[in-house]
């Protein structure tokens, strides 16, 4: 069964070209995690892979960027390097198909994860023919996830005041991990040791922003199918933010070093691509059945907050304490750099378990166009 032996991540950084980590390359982040990871007990690496989610593969992350990694990394000739884009779950899916390799005996050890430097590689950069593609079926054209999550929103019948809320809770929580326990596996880099794009807002504060995303609407009118009413503000969206994340996971008594935790269970999924963000409860569903464990099992939930309405819904539908979710903040407060957010999300499920000393943790992510991603550890303490 594959282990964890180590997970860490970058802090997230503006997407701008002032942010915190912006002067680096995408190439450089990983590399630092590597070292991190080598430094942090796992000794020299040596992986039969290096697997990396990337959504953006152009420009600095053209190229193949676990290749480019693999050489800013020294890491041996004989890694393979694999990029991968599955959307938004990209991290998470390269760390599932590290742990399916470990598992079949494919592997001993592979490095899996993701980056994404927005600063250098703006949102829908590659221009891919699919953003625009009218020849595919109405249900399966791409739409904008905001305005996927406005409509969402009202299909769930889910209140600006519940998406507010979320949002305050994200960045209250945020804000309080600085400095604990919730971020010890968090990696300083080019100097920058916070999340950057956190803000606290107040209740007041939020309520007086307005709605974000209803000026794009008109480019998908045909898509939406109807007029939609516009629920979701900056505040409930992810700020845009570079980082990365980086896992080492391996068959055990591979490494010499003690494991953080084992993998018990991962799924990859596809849900509808009308509903995007909705997968997420998919792969929900899928890893739980895989593990034969339920949601009351898990001391510690990672939920990507997509949007608001994605942890609204969740908390609303099922079964959980909230305060055993997102309890370092989520997307909402700290940022979402696209394929890099599911590794980021692995590493910080491990920190909230140990902070928590629990011993099931699960980690669920969601893209665009109906990508899902889940996975359960155990940790070993």
């Amino acid at each position: 069964m594959a282990v964890i032996y180590d997970a860490v991540r970058t802090p997230r950084g503006k997407g701008k070209a002032e942010g915190g980590l912006a002067a680096k390359k995408p190439d450089e982040l990983v590399a630092a995690l590597a070292e991190a990871l080598s430094e942090r007990g796992a000794g020299a690496l040596s992986p039969d892979a290096l697997i990396l989610g990337a959504v953006g593969q152009v420009g600095a992350q053209g190229g193949n960027i676990a290749l480019v990694s693999k050489f800013r990394a020294a890491l041996p000739d004989s890694t393979a390097a694999v990029a991968i884009n599955n959307f938004c779950v990209s991290g998470l899916t390269a760390m599932g198909q590290a742990h399916a390799m470990v598992d079949a005996g494919q592997a001993d050890a592979v490095l899996a994860g993701g980056v994404e430097m927005m600063s250098r590689v703006p949102f829908m950069a590659d221009k891919a023919d699919f953003y625009t593609d009218g020849t595919l079926p109405l249900r399966s054209r791409y739409l904008l996830v905001a305005l996927a999550a406005d409509r969402l929103a009202e299909d769930q019948n889910i209140s600006r005041e519940a998406l507010d809320a979320a949002a305050l809770t994200s960045q209250k929580r945020a804000a309080a991990a600085e400095g604990t326990a919730l971020v010890a596996s968090r990696i300083a880099v080019n100097g920058l040791d916070r999340e950057e794009c956190l803000r606290v807002g107040t209740a007041e504060s939020l309520a007086a922003m307005e709605p974000a995303f209803g000026a794009a609407a008109a480019h998908y009118r045909g898509i939406l199918g109807r007029d939609i009413d516009h629920r979701h503000t900056i505040a409930h969206a992810p700020p845009i933010a570079d980082g990365a994340g980086l896992a080492l996971i391996a068959a055990e008594g591979a490494i010499d070093a003690r494991p953080r935790a084992r993998i018990i269970a991962s799924a990859e999924v596809g849900g509808d691509p009308a509903e995007s963000l909705t997968a997420s409860f998919a792969a929900l569903d899928k890893v739980l059945q895989r593990a034969d464990l339920s949601l009351d099992d898990m001391d510690r939930i990672e939920f990507m907050e997509a949007f608001a309405v994605s942890i609204v819904q969740f908390l609303r539908d099922r079964d959980v304490s909230p305060e055993r979710v997102n309890v370092s903040g989520g997307h909402l407060a700290k940022g979402h750099p696209l394929g890099a957010s599911g590794a980021i999300l692995l590493s910080t499920l491990l920190d909230a378990l140990d902070e928590a000393e629990g011993r099931y943790g699960l980690v669920v992510a969601a893209g665009a166009s109906g990508a899902g991603s889940a996975i359960i550890v155990e940790r070993l303490g």
